[in-house]
């Protein structure tokens, strides 16, 4: 019988192969996917924010975990699809036109994704439109822009403004995000939230959502 608790401890440590070896044997036995979604993977995340919080994790570490993560979600897709499993949220994220950069951008996104969202996650150099497209097509509630460069700053603002023109920016919750971003920037452009750190990111999108979680 698969030891679960061997997948919150791969996670956490960044094992990849041990958290999707364990995600595949407790498929064969018919544990619910939810259940190791929601008991073991979510919660080792959780774990691994607060570690980064405390300075005890670093930027390889929450790589690593989010690798892991990602390794037993793939698993596990289908048969959440397969069930009609719902997320906690929907999240488009990118970053901004102009604006190459995606390692920040990529640390986010797998951050939440373990703390159960479904991202879809648009790449770099995104131009408004394909932000409306994405909320659109996928029914997306959260939508966090990125940008690394001050020059491209004022992209987001455009993005934002693109998703006014278009009728969709009250469906959804806007978070920004970046080295030269600061809250008061994300306050006049317009965003709903602003974080420093992919950590804190998972705990401002479920904020802004409404989820109890913290």
């Amino acid at each position: 019988m698969a030891n679960l608790q061997r997948l919150y401890d791969a996670v956490l440590c960044g094992d990849q192969r041990t958290s999707v070896a364990v995600t595949k044997e407790a498929i064969a036995e018919g544990v619910d996917p939810m259940e190791l979604i929601t008991t073991y993977m979510i919660p080792a995340m959780d774990e691994v924010g607060r570690l980064f919080e405390c300075q005890e994790y670093f930027v390889p570490e929450l790589l690593l975990s989010g690798r892991a993560m990602k390794g037993s979600l793939e698993q596990l897709r289908p048969l959440l699809a397969a069930a009609g499993t719902e997320p906690e949220g929907r999240v488009v994220i990118g970053t901004v036109k102009g604006d190459l950069h995606d390692i920040g951008k990529n640390l986010v996104a797998s951050m939440l994704e373990g703390g159960g969202f479904e991202v879809l996650d648009l790449g770099a150099d995104v131009p408004p439109e394909k932000f409306i497209e994405a909320v659109k097509s996928r029914h997306a509630n959260i939508v966090c822009l990125s940008a690394l460069l001050t020059v491209t700053m004022p992209a987001m603002r455009t993005a934002i403004d693109a998703l006014n023109h278009a009728g969709v920016r009250e469906q959804v919750k806007i978070m920004v995000g970046g080295a030269p971003v600061t809250s008061q920037f994300a306050e006049e452009i317009g965003a709903d939230g602003y974080t420093e750190n992919a950590s804190a990111a998972v705990k401002l999108a479920r904020t802004l959502i409404g989820i109890g979680r913290a």
